[in-house]
C-alpha cells in the first residue's frame, strides 16, 4: 500500500499504474494507516490526487469529494461556487447513474477555470483534483457512463475541511469564520466562532504568538493578515458593550471530572466538558484571584490585563465549572484521592518550576541570585518581595527572559540587562516582544555564556563572569551552535542574576505507583496510535511527540494536556491540547473507552503534511497594507509599577478594513480507507 500508483499532488504528475519496471519513486507526509490500522488508499485534495491504491475508484472517489464541497461547505454567496459546484456535482452523480454524456466529461475543464472567479478558495481548491481525476482517469469514467465495468470495491471516506491559517493553530480555530463575521461587523457571530475552539479570548487575542499568520495566504500577496488582533477586536466588543455570552451548558450529567491546575489547560478543558454537561472541580495551588497559571503569574499585566483574564475565567465558571484554590495536589489532597472523588482526572499543572544555568556558584544560596524567571514574575505579580536590587541581569533568550527585563524596569531596576549567547535574529522570545523590551530601555549583551556568578565577602551578588562566544556550525535544530571564545571572559556588574532559560513541569506529586510514566522531558506519557510512513518511520510532530496521542495514561481515567503531556509551550496550544483532552474524556465517561476521532486523527494528518504553500502563487486584485493596533510608546511606559496595558487593540472600523484583506483560504481534503 506504501508505494504511490499515481499522484498529482504538488502538481507533479508521478505515473506508476502502466509501469514495468521500476515504478517512480515519491513518498509523502502521510501515514500508510489512516488510524494505524486501516490502510490509506488514496488522498483527495486542494493540490490534487494521490493513489496508493490501483483498485481505488476514482469515479465514486471524485463523486462523493464534489457532493460533500458543495452540500455541505460552499457558501453560496458567489454565483461560480454557488451553481458551479452544483453542476459538478450532478454530472458526477450522473456519470456513477449512467445517465450523464461522455460530452459533459469535456466541460470539467470550463467549470474548472469558471470556478477560479469565486469569492473564496474552497470551490477553486476543489476543482483541481476532480479536474486531474478526470483528466488522467477518463477511461475508468466512460466505462461508468457505459456500464462496462462494475464499481469497484466500496471505500470508506473521511473528510476534513481546513485553511492554512486553521491547520496551523495549534487550536484549530476556524479563523477564515470568525474574520468574516467581523468584515459584516457581526461581533457576537466572530467570538461565537472563536469560542468553539478558544474559551480564552481575551488571553489568546493579546499573547497569542500567533502562528496562523505564519501560513496567511494573503502574505503571498503582501502581508499576512493581523490574525491576533481580530481575535481581540470580537472579545473586546463583548466586554465593552456590556454583553451576556450567549453559552448555555447541557443539562447536568451524574459523572465528574476533577482537573489538576486552572492554568490555561486545566480551563479549557472544564469549559468544555461543562458544557457537555459534566460537572468539573479545578484544584489551583495559587491563591484565589491568580486563577489562569501562568497567565495569571508568567505573563505581566501590560500584555494581559488582569481583569479581563478574570473575566474570561468567570465565564468558564458561569458554566458550572468550580475552582478550589489554595490546593496543592500531594500536598492537601493527594492524587489517588481525586482519582477516587471523581469519575475522571484531567492532569495540567503547567510548569513552574524553573531549570537551572549549570553555572559556578548558582546552588551556593548567593544573596540576590534569585530562584528563576517565573518565580519572580510570580512574586512580582503577587505583591510579594521580589529580592530584586538595582542593577538587574536577565539570563536567557525566551519569552519569560524577556518578561523579566521588562518587569524588573516596573519594579524599580535601575538598569536592566538581558544575557543570551546566540544573537538577536536567533532570540527564540517573538520579535515584538523584544523590540518592546529595547524600546523601554532594556540592554543586550548577545553572544555572550555567564560561566561564574561573582560575590563579596557577604556573598552578595556583584557580577556575572561571561564569555564571549562564536557562532558555529548548526546543531540539531539547524540553528548555528555557539562556540566559546577562548581568552574572551568578562564581568557584567550587576547586584541581582535571575534565570530565564526555560521551565518544566513540577510533577512530583504523582505517586510511582500509580502506572503513570514520566518521559526523560519530565513530561507524562499518554497512549498515542502507531502510525508510520512508508519507510516504517513513526509520525511525530515538531516537538518529536508520537503525532496521535489519546491524552490518556496508563492509568484508566487519568488523563493528561498542557504543559505536563506537550511540555512547555504557548497559551494556544495548551488549549488546544486540551480541547481535544476534553473530548476524548467525553467519549471515556459515555462509552468507556478512550481514543480518537477520525476527525481528530484527520486534523493531525493534516498538519504534518502542511497545506499551506508558502511558494504557492496568489492572484489578487491589490496590493492592501496590514493593519496594526496602536501602543503607548516611550521610555516611561516601563515607569516604577506602570503595569497598564502597551497594545490597544483595534477600532471597529480598522477591524472592519483589516478583515476584508481575508482571502477566505478554505480548501477540503478526503481520504479513502
Amino acid at each position: 500500500m506504501a508505494q504511490v500508483v499515481f499522484s498529482t499532488w504538488g502538481r507533479d504528475v508521478v505515473d506508476n499504474r502502466n509501469v514495468s519496471g521500476e515504478p517512480q519513486a515519491v513518498s509523502f507526509k502521510l501515514p500508510v494507516a489512516f488510524d494505524g490500522e486501516r490502510p490509506l488508499r488514496a488522498f483527495m485534495g486542494w493540490d490534487g490526487l494521490i493513489l496508493f491504491d490501483r483498485d481505488v475508484d476514482v469515479p465514486a472517489m471524485t463523486a462523493e469529494y464534489m457532493r460533500r464541497v458543495q452540500t455541505l461547505y460552499c457558501c453560496g454567496r458567489c454565483t461560480p461556487g454557488k451553481k458551479g459546484t452544483k453542476v459538478l456535482m450532478d454530472l458526477f452523480q450522473g456519470v456513477l447513474a449512467g445517465t450523464a454524456s461522455e460530452a459533459a466529461l469535456d466541460t470539467v475543464g470550463d467549470l474548472t477555470e469558471l470556478l477560479k472567479n469565486c469569492k473564496c478558495t474552497l470551490c477553486q481548491s476543489a476543482t483541481v483534483p476532480v479536474f486531474d481525476a478526470v483528466r488522467h482517469y477518463r477511461a475508468d469514467f466512460v466505462a461508468r457512463l457505459n456500464d462496462r465495468r462494475a464499481p469497484k470495491s466500496a471505500d470508506k471516506y473521511i473528510h476534513k475541511y481546513t485553511a492554512p491559517c486553521m491547520d496551523r493553530c495549534p487550536a484549530h480555530i476556524d479563523i477564515p469564520h470568525y474574520i468574516e463575521a467581523i468584515k459584516n461587523y457581526q461581533f457576537g457571530e466572530s467570538l461565537a466562532a472563536v469560542r468553539d475552539n478558544m474559551p480564552l479570548p481575551s488571553v489568546c487575542g493579546r499573547v497569542c504568538p500567533h502562528p496562523c499568520e505564519s501560513a496567511c495566504r494573503r502574505k503571498n500577496v503582501d502581508e499576512a493578515i493581523n490574525i491576533m488582533v481580530l481575535k481581540r477586536s470580537a472579545s473586546d466588543y463583548e466586554w465593552q458593550h456590556n454583553f451576556t455570552p450567549p453559552m448555555q451548558p447541557k443539562p447536568k450529567k451524574g459523572k465528574t471530572v476533577g482537573i489538576v491546575g486552572a492554568g490555561p489547560a486545566g480551563l479549557a478543558a472544564a469549559y468544555y466538558l461543562a458544557l457537555e454537561g459534566y460537572p468539573c472541580t479545578i484544584y489551583e495551588a495559587l491563591p484565589e484571584g491568580f486563577g489562569g497559571g501562568m497567565i495569571a503569574v508568567g505573563i505581566p499585566a501590560y500584555r494581559m490585563p488582569r481583569h479581563l483574564l478574570q473575566r474570561d475565567i468567570d465565564i468558564i465558571q458561569s458554566m458550572g465549572v468550580e475552582i478550589v484554590y489554595n490546593c496543592r495536589i500531594g500536598k492537601d489532597v493527594t492524587l489517588p484521592e481525586l482519582k477516587q472523588r471523581h469519575d475522571a482526572v484531567f492532569v495540567a499543572p503547567g510548569a513552574h518550576r524553573s531549570k537551572p544555568m549549570g553555572v559556578e556558584g548558582e546552588d551556593k544560596g548567593y544573596k540576590g541570585f534569585l530562584t528563576g524567571g517565573i518565580d519572580f514574575l510570580r512574586e512580582a505579580y503577587m505583591g510579594k518581595p521580589t529580592g530584586m536590587g538595582k542593577k538587574v541581569c536577565v539570563v536567557g533568550g525566551g519569552n519569560t527572559a524577556i518578561d523579566c527585563v521588562r518587569v524588573a524596569l516596573r519594579e524599580g531596576a535601575e538598569e536592566s540587562i538581558l544575557l543570551y549567547r546566540r544573537s538577536r535574529k536567533e532570540m527564540p522570545a517573538d520579535s515584538w516582544e523584544v523590540d518592546g523590551a529595547d524600546e523601554e530601555g532594556v540592554r543586550f549583551e548577545f553572544q555572550v555564556l555567564p560561566t561564574r556568578i561573582v560575590v563579596d565577602d557577604n556573598e552578595q551578588v556583584t557580577g556575572v563572569e561571561c564569555v564571549r562566544m562564536a557562532m558555529g556550525e548548526p546543531d540539531a535544530s539547524g540553528r548555528r551552535r555557539p562556540e566559546p571564545v577562548a581568552g574572551s571572559e568578562f564581568i557584567v556588574e550587576c547586584d541581582t542574576v535571575i534565570p530565564a532559560i526555560g521551565q518544566d513541569p513540577d510533577l512530583g506529586f504523582i505517586p510511582p505507583d500509580m502506572g503513570i510514566d514520566i518521559t526523560k522531558w519530565n513530561t507524562v506519557v499518554t497512549k498515542y496510535l502507531p502510525l508510520k510512513d512508508a519507510a516504517g518511520k513513526s509520525l511525530n510532530d515538531s516537538m518529536g511527540n508520537p503525532l496521535s496521542r489519546t491524552l490518556i495514561t496508563d492509568c484508566d481515567g487519568v488523563f493528561a494536556g498542557g504543559d505536563a503531556e506537550i511540555g512547555p509551550l504557548t497559551v494556544v496550544a495548551c488549549v488546544g491540547n486540551a480541547h481535544r483532552a476534553a473530548r476524548v474524556v467525553q467519549r471515556w465517561l459515555e462509552e468507556g473507552k478512550a481514543y480518537l476521532s477520525e476527525e481528530d486523527i484527520f486534523e493531525d494528518l493534516l498538519t504534518y503534511l502542511g497545506v499551506y504553500d508558502k511558494n504557492e502563487q496568489v492572484a489578487w486584485l491589490d496590493s492592501a497594507g496590514r493593519a496594526n493596533q496602536k501602543e503607548v510608546h516611550g521610555r516611561e511606559r516601563a515607569s516604577l509599577k506602570n503595569y497598564r496595558e502597551v497594545e490597544l487593540g483595534f477600532s471597529d472600523s480598522t477591524a472592519q478594513a483589516e478583515a476584508d484583506r481575508c482571502l477566505r483560504c478554505y480548501r477540503m481534503a478526503m481520504v479513502a480507507v
